[in-house]
C-alpha cells in the first residue's frame, strides 16, 4: 500500500528524510486491533520532530508517520481515530501512532477496535480530522486543566499553529473574552477574524486574564505571567521557542498561579470535541487541503511556518 514514512533522520532538513513509497499492509499486535480504510488526515509538527530523529528510534525504521484519521472502520461505519494507543513499551504507558506502531499516512492504518469513534453528522471528513491531535490539545488545555468555564478572559500564546489557533477558534465559541498574539501581522489579522483581540508578541493587554494558553515557551513565559489574573491557570503543552524560561516565583505565590502541562486528551475528551464542534457547527480552522499524491508538499508547507491552521491530507485523491 502507499504510504509516507520516515526513511532515515535529518536534524537540518526533515524534509529529506520524508519517503513515499509502498510499505507493507497493517499488521494486529492483538486480537482486538483493526483495519480503518483512511479517507483524510492532517499533519503535526509531531510528523516533522519525527523525521529529525525526535521520540522515533532507527530501529523503528521505515516508519508510517501521521496521528490523525478519519476513516471507514470494516463495518463500514465512519469512524475518527483517537490516536493514543497503550503501549506497556513506553515510559508514558501509551504512546501516538507512528512512534512504535504504524500511522496514518497510509491508505490503511491498524488501531485497537476501542480507539474508534463515530464520526458526528454534519462534520465531515476533512473537518475531523484536524481533532485528535491538535484541536484535542486545545480542548483539554482549556476545559479539563485551564477550567474556562470559570474564566471571562484567556490569553493565547502564538496563535497561528494549530493547538494555538484552535485554542483561539475554541475560546471564543465557548463565549469568552479572547486575546491572542502572533509576530505576523498576516496572522494577526486572521486572528482577529476568528473573533479575538490580535496583539503584537508582549503588548499590554486590557486587562488580566484567568487562563493563558501557552505553547511557545522561553519566549513569551513571562509575558504569560504578567499577564495572568490572581489564581489565574497557565496552561502549557508545548515549548517552540525554548523550554528553560526564567520564572518570577514571587509573582506565581503572590498571584496564586496555577503553571499546568498537558498533552493530548482522553477518548471521552474527544468525543465531547466531536460533539461539541457538531452541535455548535464550530470548523476547524484549515490552512489548506492537499491530495496524497501531493503530501511532500503538504510537509514543506508545515515546515516553512507560514501554515495558518490544519494541513488535511486527502487520501482519496
Amino acid at each position: 500500500m502507499r504510504a509516507a514514512f520516515a526513511s532515515s533522520f535529518d536534524a537540518d532538513n526533515p524534509l529529506a528524510a520524508l519517503t513515499v513509497g509502498e510499505q507493507p499492509e497493517p499488521t494486529h499486535p492483538e486480537d482486538d486491533w483493526v483495519t480503518v480504510q483512511v479517507r483524510a488526515s492532517s499533519i503535526n509538527h509531531h510528523d516533522l520532530w519525527s523525521l529529525r530523529g525526535v521520540g522515533l528510534g532507527a530501529d523503528r525504521l521505515p516508519m508510517i508517520l501521521g496521528c490523525d484519521a478519519v476513516g471507514t472502520a470494516p463495518d463500514g461505519t465512519d469512524v475518527v481515530v483517537f490516536p493514543l494507543v497503550v503501549d506497556p513499551g513506553d515510559p508514558r504507558g501509551m504512546s501516538i501512532l507512528s512512534e512504535h506502531f504504524p500511522g496514518t499516512f497510509a491508505e490503511r492504518v491498524a488501531v485497537p477496535r476501542m480507539n474508534l469513534l463515530p464520526l458526528p453528522a454534519g462534520l465531515s471528513a476533512t473537518d475531523a480530522a484536524c481533532l485528535p491531535t491538535a484541536w484535542l490539545t486545545a480542548w483539554r488545555m482549556l476545559t479539563t486543566k485551564g477550567r474556562v468555564d470559570e474564566a471571562d478572559a484567556v490569553l493565547v500564546q502564538g496563535a497561528g499553529g494549530g493547538v494555538a489557533t484552535a485554542a483561539v477558534a475554541l475560546a471564543v465559541a465557548l463565549g469568552k473574552r479572547v486575546y491572542a498574539t502572533s509576530r505576523d501581522a498576516g496572522k494577526r489579522q486572521r486572528i482577529a477574524e476568528l473573533g479575538a483581540t490580535a496583539l503584537e508578541p508582549g503588548a499590554r493587554l486590557p486587562e488580566r486574564v484567568d487562563v493563558v494558553i501557552e505553547t511557545v515557551g522561553e519566549a513569551t513565559f513571562d509575558h504569560s505571567l504578567k499577564s495572568a489574573a490572581p489564581m489565574a491557570r497557565i496552561v502549557v503543552s508545548g515549548a517552540t521557542a525554548g523550554h528553560e524560561p526564567k520564572v518570577n516565583l514571587r509573582r506565581v505565590f503572590a498571584m496564586q498561579l496555577e503553571i499546568l502541562g498537558t498533552s493530548m486528551g482522553t477518548p471521552g475528551e474527544l468525543t465531547e470535541l466531536l460533539t461539541f464542534c457538531a452541535e455548535h457547527e464550530v470548523r476547524p480552522v484549515v490552512d489548506s487541503v492537499v491530495p496524497f499524491s501531493r503530501i511532500e508538499e503538504a510537509f514543506a508547507r508545515l515546515h516553512s511556518g507560514e501554515a495558518f491552521g490544519k494541513i488535511v491530507i486527502d487520501h482519496t485523491a
